[in-house]
């Protein structure tokens, strides 16, 4: 079969372990399945959020933190069966939900190894951490298997997208993405109350999110105006019906070295330039980064732990 999954629409046959533009043929790669703390504290919470990473991406930025991972450096070759088996085990090790990271090239096989896992068992809410850069179609498959979208919204300027990410389309694919991911779980829902299911232990902290929408922007050195710009977007698209998540991380790694704009991280001054516009513009649920997290260290180690 074709895979015309993602916006590239390779029209290759991976089944036939042909390479699509995310690097990966249809065989399952996953570089890492554990208890991962450092998502948004709706997502996180204390117990971490199960999280699972996927080798190879559609997207593929040239800044990538997760790059090894991103071109399939990293990553064990595994079935179906085992992915659903992986599912439970974070459930086991009481995850507050199962964190699906840079799924898309994989969606047909995630979905059967979601229906495995819950005839086993599994109640968990599962995100669907993803760039945007996402069909509608694709999206569509998903209906009833994601509760959590965790789109990124990188840019606005077409010329932006088309340097570090060739996507030239990319602010008109993520609105559209986004949009169909609203439309599937709506505004978001919180955990009130711990619920009782396997072996009468409690699993889902209070406070965690089990439905909704919340958009990740990381700001790039250098361009505030983008940043203002999509921000602006989505609360007047969204207002507060989708959390946005106001991200400082961005970390030079050695693969920008040689590219001035981006290798730097970005100052105190244009972080907290960008947070006060979203709170002068009335964006009351989101999320903002304190401290130093452009770190190396902050990126995990890609080493096949739980796979």
């Amino acid at each position: 079969m074709k895979c015309n999954l993602c916006p590239r629409k390779c029209n290759v046959d991976r089944e036939d372990k042909k390479i699509g533009y995310c690097g990966m043929t249809a065989q399952l790669k996953v570089a890492r399945a554990a208890l991962h703390y450092w998502e948004e504290p709706c997502i996180s919470g204390e117990a971490g959020s199960g999280a699972v990473f996927f080798s190879g991406c559609q997207l593929r930025c040239i800044y990538c933190q997760n790059r090894d991972i991103a071109i399939g450096k990293s990553g064990k070759a595994i079935t179906i069966e085992r992915l659903a088996e992986i599912f439970m085990e974070l459930q086991e090790k009481k995850a507050n939900n199962i964190n699906l990271v840079t799924p898309t090239h994989y969606v047909p096989q995630i979905i059967q190894a979601i229906d495995l896992a819950r005839k086993a068992g599994l109640i968990l809410p599962i995100v669907y951490n993803t760039s945007a850069y996402e069909t509608v179609e694709t999206l569509e498959l998903l209906e009833g298997y994601v509760d959590i979208y965790l789109p990124d919204f990188k840019y606005m300027e077409a010329q932006l997208a088309d340097d570090y990410s060739n996507a030239k389309d990319y602010f008109e694919v993520a609105v559209k993405a986004i949009s169909e991911m609203y439309r599937q779980v709506g505004n978001p829902q919180f955990n009130e109350k711990s619920s009782k299911e396997i072996l009468d232990n409690p699993i889902i902290e209070e406070g965690i999110m089990t439905k909704g929408v919340i958009v990740r922007h990381l700001m790039l050195p250098g361009e505030f105006v983008d940043s203002k710009n999509i921000i602006t977007y989505l609360y007047q698209t969204y207002g507060n019906n989708v959390f946005i998540s106001i991200m400082n991380q961005y970390t030079p790694l050695k693969q920008v070295e040689n590219i001035e704009k981006l290798n730097r991280r970005i100052t105190e001054k244009e972080y907290d330039k960008l947070v006060d516009f979203a709170i002068d513009l009335g964006v009351e649920n989101g999320f903002i980064q304190e401290g130093k997290t452009a770190q190396e260290s902050f990126i995990p180690e890609f080493d096949c732990e739980g796979v």
